[in-house]
């Protein structure tokens, strides 16, 4: 089974993570292999201009630039914060073409309009939104015909998507480097999240905000289009919800976050998925929790049309 799918289609190289979770260095050996096959077969024949889109990590992102620098003049990649509607954006990153230049902009049509679906995980401080962003991130990975998906970090608190993986491996660097990268919620990073939301346009983009009920997060919460109330009881609900009809957002999950609990407990899957998941640690791999799968699944069906 393939841990990095690769795959030409016309003058776009798509790419993505397969459904095996797995180290980076396993990653650039299998990546490596693909691209070669291409190579050796005549598949990446060479030429001006390739395009590169869908799911790179940095260690990815070198691997590629190695191997396709020395077929084509210019590689540009796509850049999912910077789309607009019908418009997917790919940046110049390499560019041996007098044409083109690092940094410059390429506007492609894109073919077939999808729905994009923009779900908020939204609730009070302490409640493990960020814990469970990772796990709904890595649960998608794992099904197989998933539509392709994005994950940001709408607040400014250093929890990245890379925080996760690297708190499993040394939770003390990981809290170091989330100190360092941590700032202010000031009113023009509300301003730049709410942008950044509006301009993704992957079938599914999940994000999380800050655990208060304020203008910053009402401004970055109403580029959403669908929303998870995530909570440490039942008297927390009612702000969040209302908030987000205030804002016309579908809300398809409520979740109570019970961090002493042994189990996961589904009570409800439609019309709103409900029920708590158990034990949102940070550095854990809770992908399979019960409801955690069982979003990731009423996400495909959204990313589907469903």
């Amino acid at each position: 089974m393939s841990i990095y799918h690769i795959s030409l289609e016309g003058d776009i190289l798509k790419v993505g993570f397969g459904t095996t979770l797995t180290t980076g260095d396993e990653i650039v050996r299998d990546a490596a292999t693909r691209l070669n096959q291409m190579i050796a077969s005549g598949e990446l024949p060479g030429g001006a201009l390739i395009k590169i889109n869908g799911r790179t990590s940095v260690l990815v992102s070198q691997v590629l630039a190695d191997k396709l620098s020395k077929l084509y003049d210019v590689i540009a990649l796509f850049d999912p914060k910077i789309g607009d509607k019908g418009l997917d954006r790919y940046v110049v990153t390499i560019s041996k073409h007098a044409d083109y230049q690092v940094g410059d902009i390429l506007d492609v049509v894109r073919v077939q309009q999808q729905s994009s679906i923009k779900l908020v995980i939204c609730g009070f401080a302490n409640t493990g939104k960020t814990c469970f962003r990772e796990g709904l991130k890595q649960a998608l990975l794992q099904i197989a015909d998933a539509p392709e998906s994005y994950f940001i970090s709408g607040c400014p608190d250093g929890d990245g998507s890379w925080y996760g993986e690297t708190a499993r491996r040394d939770a003390d660097l990981a809290q170091k480097l989330k100190t360092e990268y941590k700032a202010g919620f000031t009113p023009d990073f509300a301003e730049r999240k709410a942008r950044e939301v509006r301009g993704i346009n992957t079938p599914i983009l999940v994000f999380d905000v800050g655990g208060k009920i304020s203008n910053a997060n009402r401004l970055i919460m109403c580029a959403a289009t669908h929303a998870v109330i995530l909570v440490k009881d039942v008297t927390e609900v009612a702000p969040w919800e209302e908030l987000c009809k205030s804002l016309g957002l579908s809300v398809v999950a409520i979740i109570y976050s019970d961090y002493d609990g042994v189990d996961d407990v589904i009570a409800q899957e439609t019309p709103i998925l409900r029920g708590s998941v158990h034990r949102l640690l940070r550095g854990e791999d809770v992908s399979r929790r019960a409801i955690v799968r069982a979003l990731a699944g009423v996400l495909v069906g959204l990313g589907k049309g469903g």
